[in-house]
């Protein structure tokens, strides 16, 4: 059984500023991350392992320095890591990027399970998951908080805004995974030294998997960010401190006039 895992580096949102001039992210001084979901995926992929030896391979698509994450992966017990890395992936939005992993999933073959975090918190969109199922035309599972792996299908209970949901699907399958799934492991002193001592990651241009540059980065992009802001801060709230019977007759008033009421 082969199981495929995305994940995506990230900066780390607690120390995220946004330049007031360009209305970009200033990412100098700011430290990355695996997005967090992903690990819960990665996670449940290493269970999956530990239970039917399974081979997990992770997979991310960015920038030179990603490739940190995927050693974190390794750290952690993944057995392969591969880093789609290219100019020409630059500026991709998220249809893009399902195309380019798409391609990469293409290239690995025969895998039986693709796991992704339910969303990255860079983009808080949650469509690169379900647009590389629909690219790779498999089932699709979202939003899972426990899966079993079970005689050629994935039985997967999956949260929803008021309860939740219990959903079997054929292998090969798409899940993603929400961070309700698990703890996710610490990698031992160990394991790390051996993932950047011992460990590759294999490094995948656009010719490497034969990705149309018309498909992928800016160019295989529909939509672009226009810009970004950080939204104006609240104004203050009014405090009514007069008895309560007085109170209730001044909060009216005060929705009568803002036309609330």
């Amino acid at each position: 059984m082969k199981v495929v895992v995305m994940i995506k580096q990230v900066p780390d949102t607690n120390k995220v500023r946004l330049d007031k001039r360009t209305g970009t992210l200033i990412r100098k001084g700011v430290p990355s991350i695996i997005n967090p979901e992903d690990k819960n995926a990665l996670e449940e992929a290493l269970k999956l392992k530990e239970k039917t030896g399974a081979s997990v391979v992770v997979v991310s698509m960015g920038p030179p320095q990603a490739e940190d994450a995927l050693r974190e992966a390794l750290a952690m017990g993944a057995d392969e890591a591969i880093l789609l890395t290219d100019r020409a992936f630059a500026g991709a939005d998220t249809w893009a990027t399902a195309t380019t992993l798409g391609h990469a999933l293409k290239k690995i073959g025969d895998f039986d399970l693709v796991l992704a975090g339910r969303q990255a918190i860079d983009g808080d969109t949650a469509q690169v998951g379900p647009q590389l199922a629909e690219y790779l035309k498999i089932p699709q599972v979202t939003y899972v908080r426990e899966l079993i792996v079970d005689d050629g299908k994935v039985k997967a209970t999956r949260a929803l805004e008021d309860g939740y949901e219990e959903i079997e699907a054929e292998l090969p399958a798409l899940l993603t995974i929400t961070k309700e799934a698990n703890v996710p492991r610490y990698p031992h002193a160990a394991a790390i030294m051996t993932a950047y001592r011992e460990q590759e990651v294999a490094l995948w241009g656009a010719e490497d998997i034969n990705a149309d540059p018309e498909s992928v980065g800016l160019k295989g992009s529909p939509t672009q960010v226009k810009r970004s802001f950080t939204p104006p801060p609240k104004e203050p709230g009014q405090v009514i401190k007069s008895a309560p019977s007085e109170a209730a007759r001044d909060v009216v008033a005060i929705l009568r006039q803002k036309n609330i009421i």
